[in-house]
């Protein structure tokens, strides 16, 4: 499920950008459990966004006190992955833990129905999906995007049309007369009932979110 996109270079403002985004998509929860590579912004972008600000009282003993800080929300779990590459290969693979304790990332890892292990397998999934659906993305291709406008919308087309028009080969359910029945990413997520066409997608009433 692509729950927030937000098109341009991978900088320190995109990505609290996304965070921001993403937290308020989501109701404001805290997730059972963040991964993602070892890109810096990542952690001080969740920590703004989803951490708690502490304000220093004055002590009565001489000097300032101290000033506020921000500290990790008791719930907040974030880990990443570190990859050692040697000739464009990956040789090794580490995986850290950022925010929580080592016992409480295990413990949402055994409660996931999709993962073992901590890992960025899906996000590099979903890279490749994206060129397959939008050309302009393809590597060493005469189909770049000559204007940023065009080149916005359509990421923002192919990335949410995703969601409710795609149905994704690994979501289909069996039932018991033994017919597989396909799905899209909002209908596991209970968004919808059926496999949109673009033209419903295209044609649904939309507001424009503040």
């Amino acid at each position: 499920m692509v729950v927030s996109v937000v098109p341009g270079k991978r900088t320190a403002k995109n990505v609290e950008k996304l965070v921001r985004d993403f937290k308020k998509r989501t109701g404001k929860s805290i997730m059972n459990l963040i991964t993602s590579d070892e890109y810096k912004p990542y952690k001080k972008a969740i920590l703004k966004a989803y951490g708690k600000k502490i304000v220093s009282l004055a002590t009565g003993k001489p000097g300032r006190p101290k000033g506020s800080r921000i500290i990790p929300a008791k719930d907040l779990k974030y880990a990443t992955v570190h990859k050692t590459r040697r000739k464009g290969r990956v040789v090794k693979i580490e995986l850290r833990v950022v925010f929580g304790s080592e016992s409480d990332i295990q413990a949402a890892i055994e409660a996931s129905a999709v993962s073992k292990t901590i890992n960025t397998a899906f996000i590099e999934r979903q890279n490749g999906t994206d060129r397959n659906r939008n050309a302009r993305k393809v590597r060493k291709s005469y189909c770049f995007s000559k204007d940023w406008d065009i080149h916005n919308a359509m990421t923002f087309f192919t990335m949410y049309s995703y969601n409710f028009c795609w149905p994704v080969r690994t979501l289909r359910i069996q039932d018991r007369n033994n017919r597989w029945h396909s799905r899209t990413p909002a209908m596991v997520a209970s968004l919808t009932d059926h496999v949109w066409s673009l033209h419903e997608w295209l044609t649904y009433p939309a507001v424009q979110l503040l």
